[in-house]
């Protein structure tokens, strides 16, 4: 699928995309309010020198949807930080873009800032609007609560009393307590919702088991606060209702478990299954199947494979089975996922996404199920389905490397 076709797909919604080259280097990123009309802007003619040579090296296109524009440009700095893409000089250099500064004190005190200086404090950024960052820390204080005083009064302030402070000035909070607020702040900055997340489920159930339900009451809110600040493109609750009517499901789909196979022509073939949870990628949980007894290139067969794999080793170990199966794929690759399940005595809802026409296949109708684009439950599963499909062709081309460094060695 060409950049074109992709761009077509783009939601029209908040989020970050990256432009990539011919060797799958991220080159550029980007944050939009709309992703599919800030994306076709670059198919326009008349662009500039820049985004000419740009365009000229850019051969794939990607997205994550965030839930806000102020989410986006979180996601941007945090992306452009880790992959130092070689067109996004103007926001690596420029030193007059704002920063969110955490001040290097018992309490640390955060607030926005377009001076970076030596005095130990933590810096994140920079970032493109100074406007749409202090709406980021809005949605965060709101649920995280911290101090912005540039010094530590001897009297609790307004924010105290609205609930945006933990008011540290007059003992409500325990440093200990107020450094892991900390900490939970910077996952998100750093663009690490994932791993908060997983931190978060960990401590509401340790607090449950305690009987200390207000404090696991307390963590559980933060899960769902990050929702909102996730890169998500969809509300998970409504996206797994409406999944669980759409598809006629017995019960809400928590755990999706998603296929995509990748070969050349049958050669180095390889499957992957990515796994969510309430929406969430579960990384801990996702699994890569070189294809064994597959020696032409049969789409069909490699599916086949890898779900027969997956769920005999779950059921030989009396493991939990997902809510629901997603292959990508037509009618093809979910009947014969569909038999290997059989073939295994086991009941499981599977469904398949088609991705020309984004159509979903299901077992009770012969027809495929058509939802509008901005359906939650659609985007959900085209998220799920891009992830297993990245994860796939990462793994494909780790043996391709893998194969010409050998056949090096070998020559």
């Amino acid at each position: 699928m060409g950049i074109e076709e992709k761009i077509s797909l783009f939601p029209d919604s908040p989020g970050v995309y990256l432009m990539k080259d011919s060797s799958g280097k991220i080159i550029y990123i980007g944050k939009a309010l709309s992703l599919r009309k800030r994306a076709s802007s670059y198919l326009a003619r008349g662009l500039s020198a820049k985004t000419t040579r740009l365009m000229m090296n850019a051969v794939d296109i990607e997205y994550r949807a965030t839930a806000s524009e102020s989410m986006a440009l979180l996601l941007e700095a945090s992306l452009i930080k880790e992959h130092k893409p070689k067109y996004n000089v103007s926001l690596r250099d420029d030193k007059s873009f704002p920063l969110v500064k955490i001040t290097n004190e018992e309490f640390p005190a955060i607030y926005v800032t377009r001076k970076r200086e030596d005095d130990g404090a933590r810096y994140f950024g920079p970032y493109i609007s100074a406007g749409l960052l202090r709406e980021a820390l809005k949605i965060i204080r709101r649920y995280f609560p911290y101090r912005s005083c540039s010094v530590l009064p001897k009297k609790a302030c307004m924010y105290y009393r609205i609930k945006l402070s933990p008011a540290p000035c007059i003992g409500k909070i325990s440093k200990s307590d107020y450094a892991k607020t900390i900490k939970q702040i910077s996952l998100i900055l750093e663009g690490r919702s994932e791993e908060l997340v997983k931190e978060l489920s960990r401590e509401m159930r340790q607090k449950a088991k305690e009987r200390k339900f207000e404090e696991a009451a307390v963590s559980r809110d933060k899960m769902i606060a990050l929702n909102t600040f996730k890169p998500s493109l969809y509300n998970t609750e409504s996206a797994l209702s409406e999944l669980r009517e759409v598809l006629r499901l017995e019960v809400m789909p928590r755990r999706i478990e998603a296929f995509d196979v990748s070969n050349i022509l049958g050669r180095q073939a390889t499957a992957s299954m990515v796994s969510f949870y309430n929406g969430l990628a579960d990384k801990d949980n996702y699994r890569r199947f070189r294809i064994k007894t597959v020696k032409q290139s049969d789409d069909y067969k490699m599916m086949a494979e890898a779900a027969r794999r997956r769920y005999l080793r779950l059921r030989e170990e009396n493991l939990p089975l997902p809510d629901l199966i997603l292959v990508d794929g037509g009618r093809g690759q979910l009947a014969a996922a569909k038999n290997e399940l059989e073939g295994l005595g086991l009941v499981i809802p599977i469904v398949s996404l088609a991705k020309r026409e984004e159509e979903i296949y299901a077992l009770f109708t012969p027809r495929p199920i058509r939802l509008k684009n901005n359906s939650p439950a659609l985007r959900l599963l085209q998220c799920i389905r891009d992830e297993s499909h990245r994860f796939a062709l990462k793994y494909h081309r780790l043996l391709r490397k893998k194969r010409f460094f050998d056949g090096e060695k070998g020559g």
